[in-house]
C-alpha cells in the first residue's frame, strides 16, 4: 500500500511506489561512523524505515521530527531510521560533524548514521542539497514520501500517522 501525505508537497525526486536505485557509501563516498560501508538496501529490511537526508548546517532544522517520532517508541522489529549527513554541503570540517554525528548517536542509538562525503544521494536520487530531506520507506523499500525543508507541527503529526499506518 502507497500512503501519500496530501499535505507534504514531494520535492525530492524519488519516484513514489519505487525502491530508490541501490546506493553504495564506502571509502572516499562516505559510510557508517565506524568506517564500514553502508547499502541502500538496507532500507529493503521488512520494516517502515525514515531517512534523514541533511546538510550538516542544517542538523538542527527537524530535530523535532526525530525527536517526536522516538518519543513513540515503535518496535524496533518494525520501524527503523537512518541519518545521512551530506558532508559535502557545508564548510564545517569533517572532525566537528564527526562530533556532532557521535552525539546524536548516543541520543538515538537504533537510528544509523551515515556520512555522505561526495553528495552521493544529491547526484543519484535527486535529494535536495543545502537541506534537510525526511524520506519515508515502506516495509518492502519503497518510497512513500519525501519532503525537504522544515516540518510544521501538522506534518509530524502526520508523519507518525503514516508511520503507524504502515508497520
Amino acid at each position: 500500500m502507497i500512503f501519500l501525505l496530501s499535505a507534504l508537497p514531494l520535492s525530492a525526486e524519488l519516484p513514489l511506489g519505487k525502491v530508490p536505485p541501490k546506493i553504495i557509501l564506502e571509502g572516499d563516498l562516505g559510510g557508517r561512523l565506524d568506517g564500514t560501508a553502508w547499502n541502500s538496501e538496507e532500507l529493503i529490511s521488512g520494516k517502515v524505515m525514515v531517512l534523514f537526508y541533511v546538510d550538516p548546517d542544517e542538523a538542527d532544522l527537524n530535530n523535532h521530527v526525530s525527536d517526536a517520532l522516538k518519543a513513540e517508541n515503535f518496535p524496533l522489529d518494525k520501524y527503523g531510521s537512518v541519518g545521512v549527513a551530506n558532508m559535502g554541503a557545508t564548510w564545517l570540517p569533517n572532525f566537528a560533524i564527526n562530533i556532532k554525528l557521535k552525539s546524536k548517536q548516543e541520543k538515538h542509538k537504533s537510528t544509523i548514521y551515515v556520512k555522505d562525503l561526495e553528495k552521493t544521494l544529491v547526484k543519484k536520487w535527486g535529494l535536495t542539497d543545502d537541506d534537510s530531506d525526511i524520506i519515508l520507506f515502506g516495509k518492502d523499500g519503497k518510497v512513500l514520501f519525501s519532503y525537504d525543508g522544515k516540518f510544521s507541527d501538522a506534518q509530524v503529526k502526520e508523519i507518525i500517522q503514516a508511520v503507524k499506518d504502515n508497520l
